[in-house]
């Protein structure tokens, strides 16, 4: 479901705008600073409830301004199918901290709605935390997989961190392990549950990303693995009761699905320590695109892909590939750039170019070369 439609106002440096998108390539030109980003920042709010630049909403409401706003509507269907429809999405956010989803015209919706609705992929210039920094970027890919792909998975993953959190609170009063197995036998069977999801979604997705890595690398054998965040051969249960007192002398629950990764390698060593920054970019673009094609796969949903400085830490070479690949998903992609030469390989008539500065959104028609404010 594209966007054919994004509002924003009263966010960061965008005081208000309201632009048609393409259902193709939309490309953000600006210079740094100019709120290129802020857009795509924008985009990324409405369908994930929050930043992915600042944890805080008043960093990102604009000055003076006591909420902001974020619309888009959502294009089903085919372009020429009679049952197509849009969905109008909205989110408004406050500084006193509270929140209004909105999803077709109905307020009161969960976040976690609006994520279903809109999935989205980020790939960024920080992006290679994914691959360089600790498993907890890992579990958010393994578990965004998982989110879209099995309905249980929410709801069970909050119950779980519920009762990991009421374990770990226990562990400082109880006095032998009996004090705690009554609580561990739901916490079992929601770990083992989650556990079995996360390595069906991996099993699936590792033929799509391993061909789609091979393609932007072939240089390269890169291998996924998964591990479950405990011992493979032995229960969790028996995890459990056999850690009950290391759990105690740390104060919480050291072993399960909260130590869950993504194992990556490159040649059978670490890819930190193979491939440089170009490629572990285009690494994490293909673990990106990968997701997002299976997503299509196996939902049917179309991804939207979120580009941030498109030319940064990839030569020319590198971009072609990536762009090829994303042209032949078919999805809806936002790609920002310093300069439109960078991008004028991707342009077609299907695609729409932004000027961005000050804030101030320009739709630009590049066949008439003249732009058009929005």
């Amino acid at each position: 479901m594209p966007l054919t439609r994004l509002a924003i106002k009263q966010f960061r440096n965008i005081e208000a705008c309201d632009i048609d998108l393409s259902a193709g390539f939309n490309f953000i030109i600006g210079p740094n600073g100019s709120g290129k980003t802020s857009l795509l920042e924008a985009v990324y709010m409405l369908g994930h409830g929050r930043s992915f630049k600042s944890a805080l909403t008043g960093r990102v409401i604009q000055n003076e301004c006591s909420e902001l706003f974020i619309h888009g509507r959502l294009k089903s269907g085919q372009p020429l199918d009679s049952d197509s429809f849009e969905l109008p999405v909205g989110i408004n956010k406050k500084r006193d901290g509270t929140t209004e989803v909105k999803i077709g015209g109905q307020s009161g919706q969960k976040l976690a709605q609006l994520a279903q609705v809109l999935p989205l992929q980020l790939i960024h210039p920080e992006g290679f935390e994914l691959l360089t920094d600790g498993p907890k970027h890992r579990r958010a890919f393994i578990d965004w997989g998982v989110f879209h792909t099995e309905s249980g998975f929410y709801d069970a993953w909050g119950r779980l961190k519920r009762l990991t959190k009421q374990r770990n609170a226990l562990l400082k009063s109880a006095k032998c392990y009996k004090e705690l197995s009554y609580w561990d036998q739901e916490l079992v069977q929601l770990a083992e549950n989650i556990d079995k999801w996360r390595k069906a979604y991996i099993d699936e997705l590792k033929c799509v990303a391993e061909a789609i890595c091979s393609s932007f690398l072939p240089e390269f054998e890169i291998k996924l693995k998964y591990y479950r965040g405990w011992e493979k051969d032995t229960s969790y249960a028996d995890i459990l009761e056999k850690n009950f007192e290391r759990d105690q002398m740390l104060g919480y629950t050291f072993s399960g699905p909260n130590k869950a990764d993504l194992r990556m390698k490159v040649n059978n060593t670490p890819v930190e320590d193979v491939l440089s920054r170009g490629q572990l970019k285009l690494m994490v673009c293909a673990l990106r695109v990968a997701q997002g094609q299976h997503l299509t796969q196996v939902t049917g949903k179309q991804c939207i892909y979120l580009i941030d400085d498109f030319a940064s830490e990839l030569d020319s070479q590198r971009r072609e590939r990536l762009a090829t690949c994303l042209k032949q998903t078919g999805a809806q992609v936002f790609v920002s750039s310093i300069t439109a030469s960078q991008i004028d390989d991707m342009y077609d008539e299907n695609g729409r170019m932004f000027h961005v500065e000050h804030g101030k959104i320009e739709c630009i028609d590049k066949r008439a070369d003249s732009p058009n404010r929005e």
